[in-house]
C-alpha cells in the first residue's frame, strides 16, 4: 500500500509543500485513524468532532481541502456545505464528503451543495489520497 501511495504522489508533480486538510468527523476512532494516515502522507491535518468551529477554523487554519462527515452531533454536514457555498471567499476550497450515508440521494444532495467528491465509509484510503492529490494538483493549473 505504501508503494502505491508513493506512485500516486509521483504522478502529481505540481504538488508542492505541505498541504492543509481540515477533517470534520465525529467518530473518534475514524477521526484519529484518518488524521494519522493523512499526516503520514505528509499533509498538515486539523481535525474536529463537531461542526460548530467549522468557519472559525477555516479562517484560522486556511485549509487547501476539507473532508466532511455529514452526520455530526451539533449540525449536519449539509448545512455546513450550504452555508459555505454562500460565502464567496470560501467557495474555492474543495470539500470531499466522507459519510456512512450510502444512498444516491445523499450523494446527489451533497454534490448539489458544492461537494467535489463523495466517499462512502469504509473508504479506500489509497483512493482517497489519490483523489486529494488530483484535486490539489488542479489548483496549480
Amino acid at each position: 500500500m505504501t508503494s502505491q501511495l508513493l506512485t500516486v504522489k509521483q504522478q502529481f508533480p505540481s504538488y508542492r509543500g505541505k498541504k492543509r486538510i481540515l477533517l470534520i468527523e465525529d467518530n473518534d476512532i475514524n477521526r484519529m485513524l484518518l488524521s494519522d494516515y493523512l499526516s503520514y502522507c505528509r499533509y498538515e491535518v486539523q481535525s474536529f468532532p463537531e461542526g460548530s468551529t467549522f468557519f472559525d477554523t477555516i479562517e484560522d487554519f486556511k485549509p487547501d481541502l476539507i473532508l466532511l462527515d455529514l452526520k455530526l452531533p451539533d449540525i449536519d454536514g449539509y448545512s455546513l456545505l450550504e452555508e459555505k457555498q454562500r460565502k464567496t471567499d470560501l467557495k474555492y476550497i474543495p470539500v470531499f464528503v466522507v459519510s456512512a450515508f450510502a444512498f444516491k440521494a445523499d450523494q446527489e444532495k451533497a454534490m448539489k451543495l458544492g461537494a467535489r467528491r463523495y466517499f462512502v465509509k469504509p473508504i479506500n484510503l489509497t483512493e482517497l489520497v489519490m483523489a486529494i492529490e488530483e484535486e490539489l494538483a488542479c489548483q496549480y493549473l
